[in-house]
This record gives structure tokens, sequence and C-alpha cells, in this order.
């Protein structure tokens, strides 16, 4: 995050969500206050890649890598990424990673979260937010995050502006196709409609 002049809200929507594919859900999530060591931000970053790398495969039935010598079966595959995914869901049932997150209204991309959480945070403030990364699956997806702009909302509650950060450019990437997967699917809904 950069440490110039403390951004607006409406500053900070578009540092979010300008000129890149922007999600409007109810979700799970929250922010969590506090500073991550290297050793968490690596395991949270490879617990999120996998995470989201198992999703997309169930979702898509996408293979993992491109072998045109030896083609993998794509339900084999889903199969794969079902394990990996309930690997996770256990790990994270072991290591007791709290109660699940209340739904709020959400404004999300691959590079931030507009959310209201509960407490006031100074810009600046770094820690994880944690999101439901799929409406089937109580395991979380968490990111590393500093509050960009924050904004008081009534009694305790605060509205945060959250960039992610720092993330591997293969957890960006995964990002930005989970967004894009889950845009295709509200589109495919409405269409239904």
């Amino acid at each position: 995050m950069s440490t110039g002049a403390p951004l607006s809200p409406t500053q900070a929507h578009e540092a979010l969500f300008g000129d890149i594919l922007t999600l409007h859900e109810t979700r799970a999530a929250t922010f969590l206050p506090g500073a991550l060591d290297d050793a968490s931000l690596q395991r949270i970053a490879l617990q999120g890649e996998a995470l989201l790398r198992g999703l997309a495969v169930i979702d898509d039935g996408a293979p993992r890598a491109d072998d045109p010598e030896h083609p993998v079966d794509p339900a084999l595959l889903r199969m794969e990424a079902k394990l990996d995914v309930l690997t996770l869901l256990m790990t994270g049932f072991a290591a007791s990673q709290g109660a699940l997150d209340a739904p709020v209204d959400l404004t999300w991309s691959a590079r931030g979260a507009e959310v209201l959480v509960q407490g006031a945070f100074a810009i600046g403030s770094e820690g994880t937010f944690r999101m439901a990364a799929s409406e089937w699956l109580p395991t979380p997806l968490m990111l590393p995050a500093s509050v960009i702009a924050s904004e008081a909302g009534d009694g305790n509650a605060t509205r945060v502006w959250l960039r992610f950060g720092p993330l591997s450019p293969s957890m960006e990437d995964a990002l930005e196709r989970h967004v894009f997967r889950i845009h295709r699917r509200e589109v495919a809904e409405i269409r239904r409609r």
C-alpha cells in the first residue's frame, strides 16, 4: 500500500473497483485486524491458492496442467479437486478457525473489498479479510488486507475499504479467475430467469 495521503471513500472505491470486474453480493465476510508475519502470509497464500484452484476445477472441470501427451479425464480432475477442498475443510476444522461470519453486503474485486464491519479501524491497519469462497463450502478464503479508507456507520459499525496484498502473481491470477467465474454464474442465472 502506498504511504501517501489518506484516500476518501470515493477515491478508495475508484482505486479498488474503477476499471476491474466487480461483484456486489451478500456473503459471509469480515476483517480480522492484526499484522501477519511471513510464515502466516505464506500459509494463507498456499491455502488460498489451493482453495481457489480446487473450486475452479470443480466449477469448470478445467485441467490443472496442459499436457497434450497425457490428457486427464475431467471427471478425475473434479474428483481430485473435491478431495483437495475436503482436505482444506478438515484442516480448517482441526485448526478451529472460528465460527462462521455473518452475511454482509459486500462489494469486492480481485484488488480489494468494501464491507461493513464491527469496530473502528484506522487507515493503514493491517489484517486478514475472511470471506466465504463459495455458497456450498464453509471453508473461508483468507486474504491479507489493509484499510485504505473508512467511514463510521451506525453504532459500533464501520465501513472499510480494504486493499488485498501482498499477493503473489499466481494468487492474483486465481482471484481474478474466481471473480470472473462468480460473475459468469450470476449472468447465467439472470438469463435463466
